[in-house]
């Protein structure tokens, strides 16, 4: 049979007319979103073939989103999609846009993220004193003051002046297409994203791991150290070994420190650091200079029923017991010192793995003054060993 056969009657097409009609595009309609050969972009607009036998212009406002330049998106040859906005122009040209194919995406996007609950990237491209603007692909939309990530302390209008270019991640808020508006959360995607970080780190993080980390956060008992993630807390006894009054003395917000891990408690999600753990103690350091009968200086800090205790070194207290103060009966150790009071003592016993000192005021005393027990020269010598050894008298 041939394919210029009729089926009879003179008017019908013939089936290779019916086969060709087939394959002919449809008619170029507004509103439509086709696909189209850049041909020539210059400053006035881009030139595309969109294949209905004719080429179509996008003029300067339609691509402004094209930022810097049209140039710096798209070449001669790409292919892009555009949408018709009129099918015949002034110059029998049919006027396309390439902003309205990407906000019409933008919303698609912002929609499909909202409800998977993902993430969206925008660019910052200017602020007022409610918030940040963001540029969607082509989409504006806005994140409040109240949820832009500033540093703390900052001057809002100043910080977000300095962000303007910046991409940042941000969650979905509210999407209404209808009114034209989005708002979004830059503080809800970081926060996310450290929740999610925090998650890896905790199922790695080891006890006695060291960490290299930025302080985040000071408070009265302790200091917040992000360690790559996760935030994990540094109590106040755990900052020095000395005590410390005012972390803020010690630690400043943004400085670098390396830490240990001493709990990773991972049902509530916390993690215990400590600063102290990384330098030597104390007593490790005091082991080097201090021996029994060695004469130093202390200063009375507290009291006990069976003595008083005396700071001779920063982080190294020893305890004065009530028959090493005097040999006088006494009912508290009040009756001999005062806290605050500073003397000489002697070192009578030393237990460095138990952080124990032992410190005499008596045997101290006696020797200031000697007797028929205590031979003058024997005295003077042992005074002498003291200064010798740069204690004060």
């Amino acid at each position: 049979m041939s394919e210029q056969m009729s089926t009879g009657d003179p008017g019908e097409p013939t089936m290779a007319e019916l086969l060709q009609e087939e394959v002919l595009p449809q008619e170029l309609r507004r509103g439509d979103i086709v696909p189209g050969q850049i041909m020539e972009i210059d400053q006035d607009g881009i030139l595309v073939s969109i294949g209905y036998k004719s080429e179509g212009m996008v003029p300067a406002r339609e691509m402004r989103t094209l930022t810097p330049h049209p140039g710096a998106h798209h070449s001669i040859g790409d292919t892009i999609n555009v949408y018709v906005m009129d099918v015949t122009g002034p110059e029998g040209q049919a006027q396309l846009s390439i902003d309205r194919v990407r906000a019409l995406t933008a919303w698609l996007t912002l929609e499909e993220a909202e409800q998977s609950d993902t993430f969206v990237t925008g660019r910052v491209t200017g602020h007022n004193r409610g918030g940040m603007v963001v540029d969607l692909n082509g989409l504006q939309g806005f994140v409040p003051l109240s949820q832009v990530a500033l540093p703390t302390g900052s001057e809002p209008e100043a910080a977000l002046a300095e962000r303007v270019g910046e991409e940042v991640p941000l969650k979905i808020v509210e999407v209404n297409r209808k009114r034209n508006r989005v708002v979004l959360s830059e503080r809800g995607a970081l926060r996310e994203q450290r929740e999610g970080l925090k998650d890896q780190l905790l199922s790695t993080l080891q006890e006695g791991d060291v960490r290299h980390g930025r302080v985040s956060g000071i408070s009265n008992f302790g200091a917040f150290v992000d360690i790559g993630g996760a935030d994990g807390l540094v109590h106040v006894s755990e900052i020095s070994w000395a005590p410390v009054a005012n972390v803020s003395d010690v630690l400043q917000v943004g400085q670098e420190v390396d830490v240990q891990v001493l709990r990773v408690d991972r049902d509530n999600r916390r993690i215990a650091l400590s600063l102290r753990r990384l330098t030597p103690t104390p007593w490790q350091s005091a082991m080097e200079h201090l021996h029994v009968g060695q004469l130093v200086t202390g200063t009375i800090t507290n009291f006990a029923d069976f003595g008083a205790f005396a700071r001779v070194e920063e982080g190294i207290e020893g305890l004065i017991h009530v028959s090493e103060l005097t040999e006088a009966h006494i009912r508290h150790p009040r009756e001999v010192v005062n806290i605050g009071d500073t003397m000489t003592l002697q070192i009578v016993s030393l237990d460095p793995e138990r952080h124990r000192l032992g410190l005499s005021l008596r045997r101290v005393e006696e020797m200031k003054t000697p007797t028929e027990h205590h031979d003058p020269v024997e005295y003077h010598s042992f005074l002498d060993l003291g200064r010798d050894s740069g204690i004060a008298q």
